[in-house]
């Protein structure tokens, strides 16, 4: 890629930025700044933390804006720096930059209503209303977006059912060689429903046996958002934080502290809902890149 190329894609990265404040200014949702460098992390057995000074780069700044809603915050948004260690790939950065929205009174229906929103605001701002062209392909966005249930889409691209999946400890990797590369072709989708043993912070659903209100949403392949009806109950979290560690422990790998700060806070926070969307790959998809390297100015290996 030249130089020029990426000054180009800099600037869609900038407008990109801009229309995303402008969107969620209009529905009255507040801009917020939380702290990058905490005592403790949310215990994720997939997501090794990046430690400074004795406390760690913040992976996502849920815990701190969820702790906002219980100081009476009612809509609030945030785009910043998240840090995650040894992640480096085609879609993937150890500095990554994220939007994440809460809401209270909300659920994951609401948030997939704001994410058709956002990204159809941003392809009007752009020029290119109601679609993103991706590499040759033409995604609608004017239509409702696909929902397909995590269930449904393991029967139609998984050569396991979901139930086998899991008892063989296979989820991931079905999801991500079989599943993800169908999601999105021809227009955004939200792959919803999922385990909820896959959902540590998400309420389950009240008519679903073992199934959390959650959801990713996809486009041309590529996970854009993962959003979710949060889970409200602190002892519950606690329990979930602790099989998360307990798993970490199994892999060899470090177990992290119990946020307590962000479960005091959860017993006074009302019903909510939030998201967490890579920018990053946002706007790959409206610069038509293939490399998540080609929308930053600095890759790490240019550091």
């Amino acid at each position: 890629m030249t130089q020029s190329q990426l000054l180009e894609n800099l600037k869609t990265r900038s407008l990109v930025m801009e229309l995303t404040r402008d969107f969620f200014r209009s529905m009255d949702f507040l801009e917020v700044e939380t702290p990058l460098r905490c005592p403790s992390v949310i215990p994720e057995a997939h997501i090794d933390p990046v430690t400074s000074q004795g406390a760690y780069l913040q992976a996502s700044p849920e815990l701190c804006m969820k702790r906002l809603l219980a100081r009476g915050a009612e809509k609030i948004f945030q785009i910043c720096k998240c840090f995650r260690k040894d992640e480096r790939g085609r879609r993937h950065l150890p500095e990554l930059t994220l939007l994440e929205w809460y809401a209270v009174h909300q659920t994951y229906e609401d948030l997939m209503e704001q994410c058709q929103g956002l990204l159809r605001h941003i392809a009007q701002g752009l020029g290119t209303p109601g679609r993103i062209v991706y590499q040759g392909a033409c995604l609608d966005l004017s239509d409702d977006f696909e929902r397909i249930t995590v269930a449904e889409a393991f029967e139609r691209f998984g050569h396991l059912p979901l139930n086998q999946a899991l008892d063989a400890g296979r989820f991931d990797e079905i999801i991500s060689f079989e599943v993800e590369p169908h999601l999105g072709t021809s227009r955004p989708c939200f792959l919803y429903d999922y385990p909820i043993s896959m959902a540590s912070l998400s309420a389950a659903h009240p008519e679903k046996p073992y199934t959390a209100q959650r959801f990713e949403m996809y486009a041309a392949g590529i996970e854009l958002a993962n959003g979710f009806t949060e889970l409200t109950d602190p002892v519950l979290q606690r329990k979930r934080f602790e099989m998360e560690n307990e798993i970490r422990i199994s892999q060899g790998k470090t177990k992290l502290p119990i946020p307590e700060k962000f479960l005091s806070a959860l017993a006074l926070m009302p019903p909510a809902a939030g998201i967490a969307l890579g920018m990053d790959r946002l706007v790959m998809l409206f610069c038509d890149a293939p490399r998540i390297s080609q929308v930053v100015a600095f890759p790490p290996e240019s550091y």
